[in-house]
């Protein structure tokens, strides 16, 4: 596997490939602007207004395709890059429309814009497909060994293993081996995954990493995740970090409710024809209730009832008992199955949301007896609810139907420690990138190859341990024999 060139050479090149489409999108613009616009609606703009006007498209483009990711060719994949960028472009021209009808002081035509938006579509995807194309051609998925220190691990190993195209994991070794041994590894790879390893041994790799400029991933802690999000305060010559523990500002909660009530006002006035057209479906079906409630857990343990759109034959939970939809499940409906796939069931918490029982971005709120199962193993799972629930934010996006709570916990405090009004922007953008895509309700049927894959991990340690045992040697002295790891390899 070839040498990865150094990672300063990538931003270059995703510099220059963004530089380059922004250019040519903003000159399509010119053109319609020009050949459609310009004569009919603004005829007195001299050269001066004309650069004027493609500069605002081009900053909003710019603003709009970093917000969405658009350009993380080869950290994304293809397909996400095209979505990401449709939906940009759309965003984009859906706003200059307005824009340009707001400074002719009447409604402009549809149909330029509309075109545009078509060529804009079709040159983001030859465009995104060949970016895509060229980074995988230039750069090789990195030689990379993860330090584990228990079995779990393994399953970050299986979802990395499913972006071979970015990642090879090729050795996994646990941090009970000899340290030396550890770093002989290391040496070996171009880059190194630290995950669950106790703190002064992470600490200590990590330390040796740095040092050598070793590529470096960690799995973060909880703890880790808080402090991230710490003010620097330098008390004379002592560096400090400031925690705050107090979730939202007050001005960033009123900012948030603000936000809330205007997107959701907005989004019931916009969706409730295919909200009428849904609850006929669902009582044409089975003539069972059109909607599902259930009480959840919302800031500071507060429980409220969800409004779902009933996806499922009625009684589905009839004893009481949570069984989690698998994805041929039977008790789901022909109706429910679309409307779970495209997450149009959850169109009526919009209602929950507008009178301020939920948020638009937040944690997913969980049931009741969900919350006191998973507190009472993870007793920092109440941390979740420094802010209230709501319909998207980083869990509902990048987890899966069966993430663990542990997972879904680090990456709602990664949210609630690094929120901002455009932090919710950009998750609501990425909400709809992941509408369609079938990879956020998978998740059952990997379940198993990441039990067989544990259960190989404990097999292939208990070898060794025998075969060690078996030779009178300890790890360490058997390393030192010539043995370049082989046995850690999975």
């Amino acid at each position: 596997m070839s040498k990865p060139k150094k990672p300063e050479h990538r931003e270059i090149l995703r510099r220059t490939e963004a530089f380059f489409q922004i250019i040519v999108l903003t000159l399509e613009f010119y053109g319609t602007w020009f050949h459609y616009y310009s004569r009919r609606h603004f005829p007195n703009y001299d050269t001066m207004g004309k650069l004027l006007m493609m500069l605002v498209y081009a900053i909003l483009l710019v603003f709009v395709f970093y917000l969405c990711d658009c350009f993380q060719f080869g950290h994304l994949k293809f397909s996400d890059i095209f979505v990401s960028q449709t939906i940009s472009v759309l965003m984009v021209n859906f706003i200059t429309y307005f824009q340009l009808s707001l400074i002719s002081n009447r409604l402009i035509a549809v149909y330029p814009l509309f075109v545009l938006t078509l060529i804009d579509m079709a040159f983001c995807f030859l465009l995104s497909y060949f970016y895509t194309f060229l980074y995988h051609k230039l750069y090789s998925p990195r030689n990379m060994v993860m330090i584990y220190g228990n079995e779990n691990a393994v399953s970050l190993k299986f979802k990395m293993d499913r972006r071979d195209d970015k990642y090879a994991v090729n050795t996994l070794i646990s941090i009970d081996e000899d340290t030396d041994y550890i770093k002989s590894v290391i040496d070996k790879h171009d880059a190194v995954i630290i995950n669950d390893v106790p703190a002064e041994k992470r600490n200590d790799i990590l330390k040796y990493c740095f040092g050598n400029n070793i590529r470096t991933y960690v799995v973060p802690k909880i703890s880790d995740i808080i402090t991230r999000s710490a003010h620097d305060i330098t008390l004379f010559d002592t560096p400090l970090m400031l925690v705050r523990t107090g979730g939202l500002s007050p001005m960033q909660k009123l900012i948030k409710r603000l936000f809330d009530i205007l997107l959701s006002f907005i989004a019931l006035i916009i969706a409730s024809p295919v909200m009428l057209i849904i609850a006929i479906a669902i009582k044409a079906e089975d003539g069972g209730p059109v909607f599902y409630k259930q009480e959840r857990v919302t800031k500071d343990g507060r429980t409220f009832r969800i409004i779902k759109f009933r996806s499922m034959i009625v009684n589905a939970e009839a004893e009481g008992i949570s069984v989690p939809a698998t994805g041929h499940d039977p008790r789901i409906t022909r109706i429910g199955s679309l409307i779970r796939m495209t997450r149009l069931d959850e169109l009526p918490q919009l209602i929950n949301i507008f009178i301020g029982n939920m948020s638009v971005v937040g944690p997913r709120p969980e049931r009741v007896e969900h919350v006191e199962k998973y507190t009472a193993e993870i007793p920092e799972f109440t941390y979740r609810h420094k802010v209230k629930g709501g319909l998207t934010g980083y869990a509902q996006i990048f987890g899966k139907y069966n993430t663990t709570a542990y997972d879904k916990l680090r990456l709602d405090l990664m949210y609630i420690e690094n929120y901002s009004l455009l932090l919710d922007i950009k998750l609501i953008v990425m909400t709809l990138r992941i509408m369609l895509k079938k990879e956020s309700t998978e998740g059952f049927e990997v379940q198993e190859d990441i039990e067989r894959w544990k259960k190989e991990l404990r097999q292939s340690r208990s070898a060794e341990q025998t075969h060690d045992r078996k030779h009178g040697t300890d790890n360490a002295g058997a390393r030192e024999g010539g043995s370049d790891g082989e046995n850690n390899e999975v």
